[in-house]
């Protein structure tokens, strides 16, 4: 049985206090639910959110590491840095930190496997941009992401991985992805992985959906069969709207 996860990226927003606050307001109303619920806030309020939360079900993970595990990398967080503040998750490979940061295949391949080699669980994201959606290149883009970056990786390791599917092509640029578009991607990215390695991994391996899910869509995108939850954004900053989604699944 896959897990159904819904998790909450911060990005950089809320100070110390607008986090406080939400996660007293989630912690309130958090709804009675069989899904794994995470959130990601900003590394300056981790260590606080893992204090806050500590008798919550509602689980702290990061947003980035460090493939190495100390030395001259001013800015950087390493794993060990995370699971001494009681965070073992972290977000890997985001379309932001692709795009904005230079983050690549061969660089995030590095992340992944520090990660894990240090007992971490992992959420790797990874999706096609417009131009690479409207070339019909989507599925090649995708399928390339999944090879350069975890098809390395031995069988067991799958046991610490969560992917998220992120169309870049239906954030902030006016066009729409359907429930449908996200189904057929998420069957792709397990059809992949069994061909890759079996279908028992293929069919453990929980697949989050990372494009722009609201409370108005969520219930849909989450009925779709390889669709085991949501990576959100925006909406995971208002604690009723990111409660509603967790009801959705």
């Amino acid at each position: 049985m896959r897990s159904k996860i819904v998790a909450g990226n911060w990005k950089m927003n809320n100070n110390l206090e607008e986090t406080e606050k939400l996660l007293a307001e989630l912690s309130a109303k958090l709804p009675d639910t069989e899904a794994e619920v995470m959130v990601a806030p900003t590394f300056v309020n981790l260590s606080r959110s893992a204090h806050v939360l500590e008798s919550s079900t509602i689980q702290v993970m990061a947003q980035n590491m460090h493939f190495e595990e100390n030395g001259a990398y001013t800015g950087e967080i390493s794993a060990d840095m995370l699971l001494n503040i009681g965070v073992d998750t972290v977000i890997l490979g985001h379309s932001e930190r692709r795009a904005y940061f230079g983050e690549t295949d061969e660089l995030l391949a590095k992340k992944v496997i520090k990660a894990l080699e240090k007992g971490m669980r992992v959420m790797f994201c990874f999706g096609e941009e417009l131009d690479e959606r409207k070339a019909g290149n989507h599925f090649k883009v995708v399928e390339g992401q999944l090879k350069n970056a975890l098809f390395s990786l031995e069988n067991g390791a799958w046991d610490s991985i969560v992917l998220a599917y992120e169309p870049v092509w239906a954030i902030g640029t006016g066009e729409t992805a359907s429930p449908e578009q996200a189904q057929e991607m998420h069957a792709f990215i397990r059809k992949t992985i069994a061909q890759a390695y079996d279908t028992a991994i293929a069919n453990k391996v929980s697949i989050l959906y990372g494009g722009s899910v609201k409370p108005g869509n969520a219930q849909e995108i989450f009925s779709k069969p390889d669709v085991d939850g949501g990576l959100i954004g925006g909406a995971s900053l208002v604690a009723d709207d990111f409660v509603a989604i967790i009801k959705a699944i």
